[in-house]
Parts: C-alpha cells; structure tokens; sequence
C-alpha cells in the first residue's frame, strides 16, 4: 500500500472536498483524484460518496479511514523513532542504584525533564548488580551504577565513568574505637549496611573475609540517613560515601574512622547498550548533567 495514496483519501475525508485537500496537500486536484482512485483500485472498494455535498466517505470508506489514521499515526511514530532529529517521545527507562539516587538524582532529572517534554521518564531503583541484568534483559534503557574497589561494568555495555567518591567508614564515639586503625581492629564489630547487591557492602566483605575476620551485619537498613542515625546511637559500625557523610544530619555525632589498609572508593558509571536512534540525545544529556555534579573527585573513562 502507498501511504501516499492513503494520505490523500484522509486529507479528502477531512476537508470534504478534492479541491480543499490538493490545498492542503500542495497538490493538483487530478493528482488527489488518482491517488484516491488507485487506493480504491487497490482495496476494491469505493471509498467515497460521490453523490453528496460535501465529498463524505462510504460505509467501507469511514472504516478505512479510522484504521488508515491509526496506520498513518504508527508511520509517525516509527520514523520518529529511527530519527535522531525528531523531537524524542515514549519513554526513557532509567535504572539507579539508591545511594547514587540520593546523591545525583534530581538535578539531572529535571534537566531531561525541561529539555524533552514528551518524553516519559521511568525511574527503577536497585543495587547495581540487578540493574545490570535489567540492562542486559531489555527492560532498561540506560541506568547510573555504582562500582567499588576496581570493579568495572559488564564489556558488553558502553559505560562512561563521570564520578569518583571515597567510602568512609563511620562508628559511634561511644564505641571507643581509635581514629586509627587496621581491618584486623575492626574484629568484633557488628555492621549496620545496605541489603546484599550493595557494592560497598561487597567490599568490605571481601575485605574481611581476606583478614579472616566474620561479617557480622547486625542491622540491614535501606537510606543513608536511617543507617546513619542507627550508627550514631552504637547499633553497629557503617560505611557512607563522603559526600552524602558530610551533608548528614548526624555527622557530628559519628567518628570516622581510618582503616590503613582498606580505602575503598565507589566509581559512577552511566552504562547502557546500544542505543535507539530517539533516546541518543536525552542519554548524551543525561551524561552531561552528571558529569556537573559536584563530586569529591571526578573520574572521566570511556568505554565503548
């Protein structure tokens, strides 16, 4: 079928006459007759009404021309969706890692938000480890994951590293633990961390795991500020990025702790696979308002 030929027939149907639609369509009259004429041909039908003033469409003629709005309209929006120049539409589903989401979240969100009105923003939040399965099943476009100790993005995703920030560890006074210490001082303590799938979590197990110390987690707590609040009255040892360690309300009431031998730092990456022509700008954009945040040290890696 000539979507051409359809086009014509609608633009008839909506003027009421052949003269009112070459004007639209910026074409001679014959040149609509034959387009309506050949959809007619095609479809064996007659489409119009000839006998009334103005042109109407006939019983078969009113059916085609709802389905051909529907198929003119899916025309649209697939070529929309192959065109980096059109205006993006749909949706945008963004994966985050929640501490990062407390960190970097909104100002980006509304810069997409300003930026591409039409576009729908989904937001999931999970540990990056989920994330990334969501990624590789298609059920994300792009997602904002966190990585501690080295650790990299699968190779199969483009991933971009924007920022960089130390892990501390944190303890109330009370505990009367020294402001210097190693892992092996840490013996005995139980821990106040996010749910497994956490990174810094990873981390540290892995760290005492090696020094052959238990992991003990005495309470699992989702928040910063919840696990914060919980360290500083004594319910365990925990572990905060900096940034979100210097704007807590409970900062001054924690002790921070330097452990020689474990300095962990948690990377931000962007990550996402292949990307379809109409979400290329929005997560270029994206990237750009991330990389603008103000983090403690910023990383700049590519990798395709």
């Amino acid at each position: 079928m000539n979507t051409h030929d359809l086009t014509a027939f609608i633009a008839v149907v909506d003027a009421g006459s052949i003269v009112q639609a070459a004007n639209r369509l910026h074409l001679t009259q014959p040149a609509i007759t034959r387009r309506v004429q050949s959809l007619e041909a095609l479809l064996g039908v007659e489409l119009l009404d000839r006998q009334s003033k103005p042109l109407r469409p006939s019983s078969v003629g009113r059916e085609v021309y709802a389905k051909g709005r529907q198929l003119l309209r899916a025309e649209s929006e697939l070529m929309a969706a192959v065109n980096p120049a059109v205006e993006p539409e749909g949706e945008l589903r963004l994966g985050m890692a929640p501490y990062l989401a407390d960190m970097m979240l909104a100002t980006p969100v509304d810069r997409l938000r300003e930026a591409f009105p039409r576009l729908a923003l989904r937001i999931q939040t999970s540990w990056s480890p989920t994330l990334t399965a969501s990624l590789e099943g298609d059920q994300l476009d792009a997602a904002v994951v966190g990585y501690a100790n080295g650790a990299t993005p699968p190779a199969s995703f483009v991933a971009t590293a924007f920022a960089s920030q130390p892990i501390r560890i944190v303890a109330a006074p009370s505990l009367g633990l020294p402001a210097k210490l190693d892992v092996r001082g840490l013996a005995g303590f139980s821990w106040v961390l996010s749910q497994s799938g956490c990174g810094m979590r990873s981390a540290l197990r892995s760290a005492l795991d090696i020094a052959g110390i238990p992991f003990d987690v005495t309470v699992e707590a989702a928040g910063s500020e919840l696990q914060l609040s919980l360290v500083a009255r004594g319910a365990g040892l925990g572990m905060v990025t900096a940034d979100l360690l210097e704007r807590s309300a409970y900062r001054h009431r924690l002790k921070v702790l330097t452990v020689t031998d474990f300095r962990p730092e948690i990377v931000a990456w962007l990550v996402h696979r292949a990307l379809p022509p109409r979400l290329v700008a929005p997560v270029a954009l994206l990237l750009e308002e991330l990389q603008k945040l103000p983090m403690a040290r910023p990383a700049k890696k590519r990798r395709a």
